[in-house]
């Protein structure tokens, strides 16, 4: 029997910025099952960290070849963001959990050093299940910020320590749900860091001062930026999307931006174009490949890792650079 060629995966983005799916990539099998995918970090030995809501599973380690390092659960069923700091000699996970409204830090291997609960005492909330935090986001000095972003929309500052400081934003603050569901700190200017904040449902990135005044807003029509990260100079946004809400079946793509938060490449989304205004036209999903990606993240060699919500239970997708 004649064999049958190879198919190559497909090309997906644009100018500089195009890439390969790695087919087969994190396949698990049934020993190790995910439910949604939410959260993707890099840690400084290489491996992939997955935090998914699957409670026999919530942090799945990959090395890059999408083998199984370890898995470790702490039975969370709300299981949604997924950060990692370095403190020191040591580097340590951030999680937020939608179902007990709490912000855990854990070591790598999933001992729980420290949690939030609830600002109960800030006045913003009557009662707990008010407050649903979605994401982190860490200053270099180790100072932290909890994202409301299926609550009420407030941001809560906290010292490096952990003590509560101040909270800003939700409605009062002019901040409209849904709203800031992930986002980063932009330290590069190291004197005036500022929130970059993932708007979500509202289409665009908002950028704050660390005392929640407005600074700037980046329009990304189309799309439905779930989560940012930056590297190598250039920033990746996940949408979740390219007409959710109002059509859940809709599907998303991967942006990745300039320096000026121009978009240059979409992955498995319609080419970038800006018009003769300097605005962004609306972008859609072009070629499948994705469903609903929720957090991307970027290994040292400069290959793309998506993890996916509400996508049939699918692991993360490793694309690589296509040159």
């Amino acid at each position: 029997m004649k064999a049958q060629p190879v198919t190559a995966a497909p090309v997906l983005g644009q100018g500089k910025f195009r890439f390969r799916q790695v087919v087969g990539w994190g396949q698990l099998g049934e020993a190790t099952p995910v439910n949604d995918c939410h959260g993707l970090v890099c840690d400084r030995e290489g491996h992939v960290i997955l935090l998914t809501n699957h409670v026999a599973n919530n942090v799945i380690v990959y090395d890059r070849a999408g083998k199984l390092v370890h898995k470790w659960t702490r039975g969370w069923a709300g299981a949604h963001g997924l950060s990692i700091v370095t403190e020191g000699a040591r580097e340590v996970l951030y999680v937020t959990d939608l179902a007990s409204y709490r912000v855990m830090k854990t070591t790598l291997d999933g001992t729980v050093l420290n949690e939030w609960r609830w600002p109960e005492h800030t006045g913003k909330y009557e009662k707990e299940n008010q407050y649903r935090p979605s994401w982190t986001l860490h200053l270099p000095n180790g100072e932290f910020f909890i994202l409301d972003g299926y609550g009420r929309d407030f941001i809560a500052h906290h010292a490096a320590d952990g003590t509560f400081r101040r909270i800003f934003g939700g409605a009062e603050g002019g901040i409209v749900h849904w709203g800031p569901h992930g986002g980063m700190v932009d330290a590069r200017r190291p004197e005036a860091p500022t929130l970059l904040i993932a708007m979500s449902d509202q289409q665009h990135l908002l950028r704050l001062g660390l005392d929640g005044a407005k600074l700037a807003q980046t329009d990304l029509p189309g799309g439905n930026p779930r989560q940012i990260r930056a590297h190598g100079g250039h920033f990746y946004v996940a949408h979740l999307a390219d007409n959710w809400p109002k059509d859940r079946s809709s599907r998303g793509f991967v942006s990745i931006l300039d320096a000026e938060l121009r978009v240059v490449s979409n992955l498995a989304g319609t080419a970038p174009e800006y018009g003769d205004d300097g605005k962004l036209r609306p972008m859609r999903n072009d070629g499948g490949i994705f469903n609903h990606p929720h957090d991307v993240t970027v290994d040292r060699d400069g290959c793309v890792y998506v993890a996916q919500y509400a996508s049939g239970k699918t692991y993360p997708l490793k694309f690589e650079p296509a040159g």
